[in-house]
């Protein structure tokens, strides 16, 4: 029996089964079923298709819009193969932490990575709303102030009050640079140090 493509594109080949369900009981006839147990390859391949082709995510998460992935990647076992060769777990899949701004994801451009990482470059592609990264207006000093989130202590760090958003966010800036490196020293991966180093000392003010 012909399985049904996984997000319109993906092929399951797997020889043995990636969910177990149970019954948990009936409404009007009808089972209703609990997920007790999904494949850990599966579940990232299936999410990864998510981000890549769905429509309903997409249009909540406009920054994947343009996102898909390599032919090679829509059969269930070449992810397999491959990610079983990765550190992977208690990790997450990051799409261009190793290319910025990379929108395809493929056995080239992808790589495992911490949470701690993945919400460390995230931040730098928050919405910004009308100022830099970084740079808030203060009403009551009318100055910008820059500010920013240390990974470490987990609290916000206030960087000063200035005339020019610019150098606000140039100060936001060098102190992301400084938690990067200290960031890079603690990656096993030294593609993702590095990533994480010159992501931030090449970054487009």
């Amino acid at each position: 029996m012909s399985r049904r493509l996984v997000q319109g594109v993906g092929v399951n080949d797997a020889d043995y089964t990636v969910t177990i369900r149970e019954i948990v009981g009936y409404v009007n006839g009808k089972r209703i079923q609990r997920l007790v147990w999904m494949c850990p390859y599966y579940a990232v391949w299936a999410d990864m298709l998510m981000r890549a082709y769905s429509k309903k995510f997409k249009t909540k998460h406009s920054t994947y819009e343009d996102c898909s992935a390599c032919e090679e990647w829509s059969l269930f076992s070449n992810f397999k193969s491959w990610m079983e060769e990765q550190d992977w777990e208690g990790k997450v899949l990051d799409k261009d932490i190793l290319v910025r701004g990379n929108k395809i994801y493929s056995p080239e451009t992808c790589a495992f990575v911490s949470q701690e990482v993945n919400k460390f470059i995230s931040e730098s592609d928050a919405s910004r709303g009308d100022w830099p990264i970084g740079v808030c207006w203060d009403k009551a000093m009318q100055k910008f102030m820059a500010q920013i989130s240390n990974p470490f202590t987990k609290k916000n760090e206030k960087l000063g009050h200035y005339l020019c958003s610019n150098e606000a966010h140039i100060m936001w800036l060098k102190r992301k640079l400084e938690f990067a490196k200290r960031l890079a020293e603690r990656q096993d991966d030294n593609r993702i140090s590095k990533a994480l180093i010159e992501r931030y000392e090449n970054y487009d003010l």
